[in-house]
């Protein structure tokens, strides 16, 4: 185990349930799991808190239930996914006049032209959540990953702003606080569930990361190694139950229950004679439902759900064959039956499940491999993206320091008013701490090098 290391926390409140994750990476570079805890989830509608208390609970009741699987952990602050449908997103560009052309672009400059969009025009009672960098130009060159190092007059970049309801993230960050932590950050879903799933060569081809939640499904689509899109459907599984129990007169958890032992996403591949026998109410005879009827209502909702999917791909300019790696599925909705095949014929693209156990140690609990815990093991991959950062950062100006005291030794020794120019070595940073795209391909690479040695 690497003590370095600090142990980071994710918490997913989600419609159906409440999770929260304590991880570790080892010296491999891969995340062990110290600690997992699951609460079902009350006061949650469509991925928003709407009732303070009952979250307060359910949060507490995961905290409890992750240090009854390791009593030594001790969880002061969290990383927290954020969704529903006041999620909203832009595109923005921000440009800079360099002051001084002589030198070469610093980490600086990048965060002054970051902080600058914060100051972005959007509607009276939003709040940004996140600006992420996509791709940086200096002077006339154009598509820069990382333009430090460079020299030029100017350099601009166009950014992916994401924004939010102010009362229902001042709802999160009150639930959180009152149940005794404290927010490290508040990260989108659709991008934390992303990093827990995508590999380097997703990035790379184009990918839509699809995570169907029980409230919400959310949306990220990467082109080009670029964020290009993200987007919250406010539709999820808990709406195809809801549709189960009105559709076929049963009650909700009956509903859940046959969702998820006989459902499927196409009622082409359900047999027409086999039925399912629900026990009577209160001496009622029992009922008897149609298998088929049952994938019909799921077929219905799923194909809307994925209608959306397909609309924001066109909105990007991304529908068609244009994303190589196609659509990848994840969240507890991902598990239906059939549903990859139901993916592919709506949207066009090839489709698969995405499993968040791309990152995770061998020896792992196997039900943390589920894509329902895809969100949370992402908050942790978030987590480490800004910590690793945070310690470049720190690494760079001290090297820098010590590089002054050697220059500086030598004049005095020489006995002369010596003015001299001191080259400072430049920092190589991996990426920027918003920036979901940089920190990505780093975490692979870092896990790459690893599989080498």
């Amino acid at each position: 185990m690497n003590q370095e290391q600090p142990i980071i926390v994710g918490l997913d409140i989600g419609t159906t349930k409440i999770a929260a994750i304590a991880g570790r990476k080892n010296e491999f570079g891969k995340l062990e799991i110290l600690g997992f805890g699951r609460a079902n989830s009350n006061g949650v509608q469509h991925g928003m808190v709407l009732n303070i208390d009952q979250t307060i609970k359910a949060i507490q009741t995961a905290l409890e239930n992750c240090y009854a699987s390791n009593p030594n952990l001790e969880i002061n602050e969290v990383y927290v996914g954020i969704a529903g449908h006041h999620i909203k997103s832009l595109q923005t560009r921000g440009d800079i006049v360099r002051k001084s052309t002589d030198d070469e672009i610093k980490q600086s400059e990048i965060d002054q032209l970051l902080a600058d969009q914060y100051k972005t025009y959007i509607p009276a009672g939003d709040q940004i959540i996140d600006v992420i960098p996509q791709e940086f130009t200096v002077d006339n060159f154009q598509n820069i990953p990382n333009p430090i190092g460079y020299s030029g007059v100017k350099v601009g970049a166009n950014f992916h702003i994401i924004t939010g309801d102010k009362n229902a993230i001042r709802n999160i960050n009150r639930s959180v606080e009152k149940a005794g932590l404290k927010v490290r950050d508040l990260v989108l879903q659709p991008l934390a569930s992303a990093a827990a799933v995508m590999s380097e060569q997703d990035l790379e081809a184009g990918v839509a990361i699809v995570d169907i939640g029980g409230g919400t499904t959310d949306l990220a689509v990467f082109y080009e190694g670029i964020l290009k899109h993200t987007a919250v459907i406010p539709f999820g599984g808990e709406n195809i139950t809801n549709d189960i129990k009105t559709g076929l007169g049963v009650l909700k958890t009956q509903a859940e229950q046959m969702k998820l032992q006989f459902g499927s996403a196409l009622a082409d591949e359900a047999k027409s004679n086999a039925y399912i026998t629900i026990p009577g109410l209160r001496g009622m005879p029992p009922k008897e439902i149609s298998v088929k009827n049952l994938a019909n209502i799921i077929q219905a909702r799923m194909s809307e759900i994925l209608d959306f999917v397909s609309y924001h791909l066109k909105q990007v300019g991304l529908d068609g064959r244009m994303l190589n790696g196609g659509v990848v599925l994840t969240g507890g909705g991902s598990q239906l039956k059939h549903l990859i095949q139901l993916t592919e014929y709506v949207t066009g693209l090839n489709a698969r499940i995405g499993y968040p156990n791309e990152h995770l140690a061998s020896g792992h609990i196997d039900e943390l491999a589920k894509p329902m815990y895809s969100t949370c093991i992402g908050l942790i991959l978030k987590g480490y993206n800004v910590f690793e950062n945070t310690q470049n950062t720190l690494r760079g100006t001290t090297s820098a320091v010590k590089e002054v005291e050697i220059e500086e030794t030598v004049t005095v020794q020489d006995g002369k008013d010596v003015v001299i120019k001191v080259q400072k070595r430049k920092k190589s940073l991996k990426g920027f701490m918003d920036s979901i795209k940089d920190g990505l391909i780093d975490l692979f690479k870092e896990e790459e090098d690893a599989k080498l040695m």
